[in-house]
C-alpha cells in the first residue's frame, strides 16, 4: 500500500518511521533523486551516478547519496558541545523521506549518544556533518520542538554542495548584498512609518506546535541588557534565529587559532567590539577555500557579504522547549558569500565589510561618560536592527530609563555618495525611542533606496540622558491686536509653562504683507513636532522624494526640525504653485492656470503662503494654540 506523507511535521515523522514508501520512476531538477548506475561507488555500497550539477565535485568515496541510505544504518555526526574540540556523536538512520520539501529529500536520524538523548535537538548543531559508512551524508538541519527524542532532519550533502554554484556571487565589491526592504518612496517620507517597516517581521521559518522546522541559529549576545535582548529576539525570530545571552570578554590564547574542519563551530559575528552579537552554527564540509555549513539558509536570499569566523562553545543549555548552544566567535577566517535554502557557503581569506560604530553615553546615574566602539555587519535587512540593539544597549547599560527623562542626542552617518547625514535633537518622556528612530530611519532609507547604492562608512551616536522632564504647554498668547491692516506690524507674546510651574516668555513680530487680501487668517503657535505636521499638510511635496538627491534632502529636512523649537506661523492665502519639487510662490494666476492643465504630466499643487517665526527653547512644547487675525481692507 502506498501512503502519502502529510505536510505537518508530526505526520511526516510517524509515516517515516512506521510506513514503507515505494517511489516509482525518477525525478529531475536540483532536488532530484539520483538514479543507480553500475560501476560507481565503493565496494559494497549502492552504485549511483554523479548528482546533477556536481560534475567534478562529487566523489563517491567521500560522499554517500540518499539512494544508498537505508533505515537502521549506524552513523555518527561531528559537533562541538564544549570548547573547541570536535567530538563524535552516535546516530541511527530512521528513514529517507523523498520530497520532504518540494524537490528535496531529507534523511531522518535519531541520536544514540547519551548527551544527545539528554539535550534533544540543539539549536547551533545546524551543519553538524553526518557520516554513514565513513562517507559524508549531509548535515543536521531540522528538528521538532518539544521532541522527547533527539530527532533530526538531515539535509543531503548533494543539496548543500550546490549552494553558491550560480555565477555572480557576491565578491565583496557589491554593496548591501541581497534584496532590500520594500519601502514606499511614492509617498512622503515619515520616519515613524520607516522605522515600523525597518523593524517589521519579514518572514517566518518556524513550524507550529510540534511542527518540523529548521533548527534556529542561536544569536548569542554579550554586553546587552535583558530588555534589549528580548526586543532583539522579537525582531530576529521571524528570520529564523533565537537570541540568547552569552559570555563576552577576551579569548583565551589556546583558542585564538581554530582551524576550519567538519564539525567545528562556525560563527557569524554580526557585531564585534564592546557589544557583541554572534550567530552560532557548525561547519559541514571544507573543500579548498570553500566552507559549507548550517544545512539550511541564513537569511536565504542568495549573495551575501558577512564575516565568517571560527567559534568556541561555552555550554549547551538543555531545555524541554529548545536546547541551544552558547558560544562566541574567536578568529575571523573569511566571509560568507552564498546564502541558499540548503546551506551557506563561505570563502576562507575573503573579507566582509563591517561598519565602524561608536556610541557615547553620558548618564545621570553614571560617574563617567562611556564610549562603546563596535563594528557592525553591512546588510540591508540586518544593519538597522542591529544598530537599534547596540544604541539601546549602550543607553540602558546603567539601568532602565526613569519615568521623567530627557535625552539629548546627536550623531552622524558618514556615507560614500550621500555626504554625511547629521542630526542633533532632544526628546522628553520618550526614553530612547526618538533617538533610535532618528538614527535607524535615515540609515534604512539610505541602504534600501531604489535610486543608488550607498556605502555606509561610519556611524556615530552621542546620548546625554538626564532624569528630568522638560515638556511644557502654552499658558497664554497675547496679540497687539486681533485686527490689523496691510503693512502693519503684529506683535505676539507667548508664555509657556513647564511641568514644574516655571514660565517662560517669548516675543514675535510680524509685518503683514501689503498684498494680503482682506480676510481672517490663522495664527498657529506650536512646538517642533506640530510644526513638522503643519509642513506635511501644507507642502507635502517637500517630503516626497523623486530621485536620490531629493531623498537626501528630505532626510536632512526632517532631521533639521528641532523638537525644542517654538514656532509662530501666520497662515496667508495661497499665492502660487508647487510643480513637483519646484516652488513658485509668486506665480501669476494666468500662468498657474496653464501649468494646471490636466494634459500636463507634471503634478501641480497650490502653494500656500505663510510667515514663520521660530526660536529655540529649553523645553519641548507639547500642544498648540490657534488664534484668528483679521486683515482689514
Amino acid at each position: 500500500m502506498v501512503r502519502r506523507f502529510p505536510r505537518s511535521g508530526t505526520g511526516i515523522l510517524v509515516c517515516a518511521v512506521m510506513c514503507v514508501v515505494v517511489v516509482c520512476g525518477s525525478r529531475n531538477g536540483l532536488g532530484a533523486r539520483e538514479s543507480t548506475a553500475p560501476g560507481q561507488g565503493r565496494a559494497g555500497a549502492g552504485k549511483t551516478a554523479v548528482p546533477q550539477g556536481l560534475e567534478g565535485i562529487w566523489d563517491p568515496a567521500r560522499y554517500i547519496s540518499t539512494d544508498e541510505i537505508k533505515p537502521g544504518m549506524e552513523a555518527y555526526c561531528l559537533t562541538v558541545y564544549k570548547g573547541t574540540a570536535v567530538e563524535k556523536f552516535g546516530v541511527e538512520v530512521l528513514s529517507v523521506v523523498h520530497d520532504f520539501m518540494p524537490g528535496r529529500d531529507a534523511i531522518l536520524v535519531r541520536g544514540t549518544d547519551e548527551r544527545f538523548i539528554h539535550t534533544g535537538p540543539v539549536a547551533g548543531c545546524s551543519g553538524s556533518p553526518v557520516y554513514i559508512d565513513g562517507r559524508l551524508a549531509g548535515a543536521l538541519a531540522m528538528g521538532w520542538q518539544f521532541s522527547k527524542d533527539p530527532l533530526y532532519g538531515v539535509t543531503p550533502i548533494a543539496d548543500m554542495l550546490r549552494a553558491g554554484s550560480v555565477a555572480n556571487q557576491a565578491g565583496g565589491e557589491s554593496l548591501n548584498d541581497g534584496p532590500g526592504l520594500a519601502l514606499d518612496f511614492s509617498q512622503p517620507i515619515d520616519f515613524t512609518q520607516i522605522e515600523k517597516k525597518v523593524l517589521s517581521p519579514v518572514s517566518s521559518s518556524h513550524g507550529g506546535f510540534a511542527g518540523v522546522s529548521v533548527l534556529p541559529c542561536p544569536i548569542v549576545v554579550s554586553g546587552m541588557p535583558e530588555s534589549v535582548t528580548g526586543d532583539l529576539d522579537e525582531l530576529l525570530r521571524p528570520l529564523g534565529f533565537m537570541v540568547v545571552s552569552g559570555a563576552g570578554g577576551g579569548k583565551a590564547a589556546d583558542v585564538c587559532d581554530i582551524k576550519p574542519v567538519p564539525g567545528a563551530c562556525l560563527a557569524v559575528p554580526l557585531v564585534t567590539g564592546d557589544i557583541t552579537i554572534d550567530v552560532v552554527g557548525t561547519v559541514t564540509e571544507v573543500r579548498g577555500d570553500d566552507i559549507y555549513a548550517f544545512g539550511h539558509s541564513f537569511l536565504g536570499y542568495g549573495p551575501v557579504d558577512l564575516p565568517m569566523a571560527m567559534g568556541e562553545i561555552h555550554t549547551v543549555v538543555s531545555s524541554v522547549i529548545r536546547s541551544f548552544k552558547v558560544g562566541t566567535s574567536v578568529n575571523v577566517i573569511g566571509a560568507l558569500r552564498a546564502d541558499e535554502s540548503t546551506a551557506v557557503r563561505g570563502k576562507i581569506g575573503a573579507k566582509a565589510r563591517m561598519i565602524p560604530l561608536t556610541v557615547s553615553v553620558s548618564r545621570y546615574n553614571d560617574s563617567r561618560p562611556r564610549k562603546y566602539n563596535c563594528r557592525i555587519a553591512d546588510n540591508r535587512m540586518l544593519t538597522p536592527r542591529l544598530l537599534r540593539a547596540v544604541v539601546m544597549s549602550a543607553g540602558l547599560f546603567q539601568g532602565e530609563m526613569p519615568p521623567d527623562n530627557t535625552v539629548s542626542y546627536k550623531g552622524a552617518i558618514e556615507t560614500d555618495g550621500a555626504g554625511t547625514i547629521v542630526f542633533d535633537n532632544v526628546s522628553t518622556g520618550e526614553g530612547l525611542n526618538e533617538a533610535v528612530r532618528d538614527t535607524i530611519s535615515p540609515l534604512g532609507l539610505l541602504m534600501n533606496n531604489p535610486y543608488r547604492q550607498v556605502r555606509i562608512k561610519s556611524i556615530n551616536v552621542d546620548l546625554d540622558i538626564r532624569e528630568k522632564d522638560i515638556s511644557s504647554a502654552i499658558w497664554s498668547v497675547g496679540l497687539s491686536g486681533s485686527r490689523v491692516k496691510r503693512g502693519d506690524n503684529l506683535d505676539v507674546e507667548i508664555v509657556t509653562e513647564s511641568v514644574r510651574a516655571q514660565k517662560q516668555k517669548y516675543n514675535f513680530n510680524f509685518t503683514v504683507p501689503e498684498n494680503t487680501p482682506a480676510g481672517t487668517y490663522q495664527l498657529i503657535i506650536c512646538g517642533g513636532l506640530e510644526y513638522e505636521d503643519f509642513l506635511r499638510k501644507a507642502v507635502p511635496h517637500r517630503f516626497a522624494p523623486e530621485n536620490f538627491d531629493t531623498m537626501v534632502g528630505v532626510i536632512n529636512r526632517i532631521l533639521a526640525v528641532g523638537r525644542d523649537e517654538l514656532h509662530c506661523v501666520l497662515v496667508l492665502p495661497a499665492g502660487g504653485v508647487a510643480l513637483e519639487q519646484a516652488e513658485l510662490p509668486e506665480l501669476p494666476a494666468t500662468k498657474a492656470m496653464v501649468l494646471g492643465d490636466s494634459r500636463r504630466a507634471n503634478t501641480m499643487q497650490v502653494y500656500p503662503g505663510w510667515i514663520d517665526k521660530s526660536v529655540r527653547t529649553s523645553t519641548i512644547i507639547v500642544d498648540k494654540k490657534i488664534m484668528n487675525v483679521t486683515v482689514e481692507q
